[in-house]
């Protein structure tokens, strides 16, 4: 590992930001504690000039695609230094690249707040733009199987309004298939 991955190493952990190395040459992994998304993954990349940043937001939705990229896009306008992207599978991730020279301590801190900021606050609404579908099913199955709605929490107040004015998911067709999800599956809140 190079002397910039060690010296950002020890800034993370100067941080008590747990840090592990990742898969990659020069690749530390940490894992930040979220408050709608249960944590955030994120990769550190360091080359010989900058540090590639990304985490995993969440996975390609199963629906209003165009909705949830325009909001993204549109946030795009406010993140400093990062941005949403999509990869090959629609999956969505937040990337970026830092300079080494300016990533004194001070800047790794609020690198990774703004990373945790733009994975996190966001996460139930896209959420609710992209799975509501499956989030519907999945909630209908719990409910009628008696298994913990827990990981829907947020969802919890639209979905028992919708309960209440008869307007659920019939649980004769909730049975996950497809694209749904299975119970235990998500959005299980992590990333």
């Amino acid at each position: 590992m190079s002397a910039a991955a060690e010296r950002l190493r020890g800034q993370l952990l100067a941080l008590e930001v747990p840090v592990e190395d990742g898969a990659r040459d020069g690749e530390l992994v940490v894992t930040l504690p979220g408050e709608r998304k249960l944590r955030t993954v994120v990769s550190l990349v360091v080359g010989d000039r900058a540090v590639d940043v990304r985490a995993f937001v969440v996975r390609n939705p199963d629906e209003n695609h165009e909705e949830v990229y325009r909001r993204l896009l549109r946030r795009n306008l406010r993140l400093p230094g990062l941005a949403y992207a999509i990869d090959g599978s629609g999956d969505v991730f937040l990337t970026g690249r830092v300079l080494l020279a300016g990533l004194d301590d001070r800047a790794v801190d609020e690198l990774l707040g703004a990373v945790l900021a733009a994975c996190d606050e966001p996460f139930d609404e896209l959420l609710r733009l992209g799975f509501w579908t499956s989030i519907r099913r999945e909630w209908t199955w719990r409910r009628t199987h008696g298994e913990s709605t827990r990981n829907l929490e947020a969802f919890r107040a639209e979905l028992e309004a919708l309960d209440a004015a008869g307007e659920g998911v019939d649980p004769a067709t909730t049975e996950p298939a497809g694209g749904a999800l299975a119970p235990g599956d998500g959005p299980d809140r992590a990333g």
